[in-house]
């Protein structure tokens, strides 16, 4: 029969029969499959660029750790011996740190990765001297940084070995700006972050957490007084703002020594007048105090707004502030006088005191010294019982409520 002959089993006239020549099905299976070849192929190829360039950066990110690991100890000398000699980044030798620069005789061991900073890789370590060992955390500059980078890496360090001498600021150990790789070692707290801490107590089951004992009220209290007194600190002192108060930039210790990180902020304000919009959009809405908000300059008492939120992160073990708010939605409703309730175990005068740190207008908020003053008049009258909180806490709901990036 002639391949052209029309082939229909069909009666009705609605749909006459059409030609079916087998090129046009051959034409259609192409039309089809050359397309599907090509979007598969422009995916795997733009895949395998995107793999070698995180490849590329991750090894460019561990370059320093490598370095570290590998070096050996010179006493001779008085600083480490580095794999890698003088740098061409290296800027010019500060004197004013030559006290701090690593001794010969320290080792640095057990590296571990911890994330990604701002000048370079984080990293968790052991510190070993004199026959002894302390828990550390190095901060290093990236291997491939400009000269710019380098000179504001030791700036940085510079501004660390004299800020950071408050025995509730997270102190500077040693560093390395004489040879190359560049690195910072600060001192690490057991069991470290605040805020993961707060987390691992809501399943603690009344038992304690690596060696904290029972977290009630009063602990909200203590914790409380120590983090206004580096504030304090830097304030009057330094003539600082720390400008991103919240648990995760507390560190603590197992008898809840409390030790104030991220300063990045204050740094940024130190070195250049103003914080760029950039680093200001690092902190969470929810945390920032409503002048903030407007991009006002940050002053003592935004600092002291902030802190009315870490009460309430304590006080709930970790929970996101305005739990029932997106972040974009928070600002409209401060507008209209809205604050958070009460929280669970949170007494009639700690609850008292977030209220007053929250007053719209900065004048009409309390100073370090009158909070301080607060805790101290009240503490006894904190509950002593423990704080418990058995809500799961999820991390992808967490970041989404609270718009943080974990």
């Amino acid at each position: 029969m002639d391949d052209l002959t029309p082939q229909c089993n069909s009666s009705s006239q609605e749909y006459p029969c059409r030609y079916r020549n087998p090129d046009d099905q051959g034409t259609q299976y192409a039309l089809i499959i050359i397309p599907v070849f090509l979007g598969v192929t422009t995916v795997l190829t733009i895949t395998l660029i995107l793999w070698k360039t995180c490849c590329r950066k991750w090894e460019q990110e561990r370059a320093p750790i490598a370095s570290l690991q590998d070096k050996p100890v010179s006493s001779e000398s008085g600083y480490v011996a580095m794999a890698a000699v003088e740098h061409t980044l290296l800027p010019v030798r500060d004197p004013g740190l030559r006290q701090w620069e690593i001794p010969g005789d320290t080792a640095i061991e057990d590296l571990e990765f911890l994330r990604s900073g701002r000048f370079g890789p984080v990293c968790r370590a052991k510190l070993t001297q004199g026959g002894s060992s302390t828990a550390v955390v190095i901060k290093t500059l990236r291997d491939n940084s400009t000269t710019s980078k380098a000179k504001e890496f030791v700036n940085w360090i510079r501004f660390c070995a004299r800020v950071c001498c408050h025995d509730n600021l997270v102190k500077m150990m040693f560093c390395q700006t004489e040879l190359w790789p560049m690195y910072l070692i600060m001192e690490a707290c057991s069991p470290g972050n605040l805020l993961h801490l707060l987390w691992e107590l809501r399943k603690s089951d009344g038992e304690s957490v690596d060696q904290v004992h029972e977290f009630s009220e009063t602990s909200v209290y203590c914790i409380g007084k120590q983090v206004l007194a580096g504030l304090d600190y830097l304030a009057s002192e330094q003539k600082l703002i720390h400008g991103d108060v919240a648990a995760r930039n507390v560190l603590i210790n197992s008898r809840l020594g409390v030790k104030i990180s991220g300063l990045s902020l204050a740094f940024e304000v130190q070195q250049t007048g103003c914080v760029s919009s950039r680093s200001a959009a690092v902190v969470p809405v929810k945390w920032l105090a409503p002048e903030r908000i407007m991009k006002l300059p940050m002053t003592v008492k935004s600092d002291i707004w902030s802190f009315g939120i870490l009460l309430y992160e304590l006080i709930t073990l970790g929970s996101p502030p305005y739990p029932e708010l997106k972040p974009l939605d928070t600002f409209p409703k401060l507008q209209h006088y809205y604050r958070m309730k009460r929280p669970d175990h949170c007494g009639a005068p700690l609850y008292d005191l977030m209220k007053h740190c929250w007053m719209w207008l900065p004048q009409d908020r309390p100073s370090f010294s009158a909070v301080i003053k607060h805790l101290d008049s009240y503490m006894y009258l904190a509950e002593t019982k423990m704080i418990c909180n058995k809500e799961s806490m999820n991390m992808n709901q967490y970041s989404l409520i609270a718009g943080v990036v974990l």
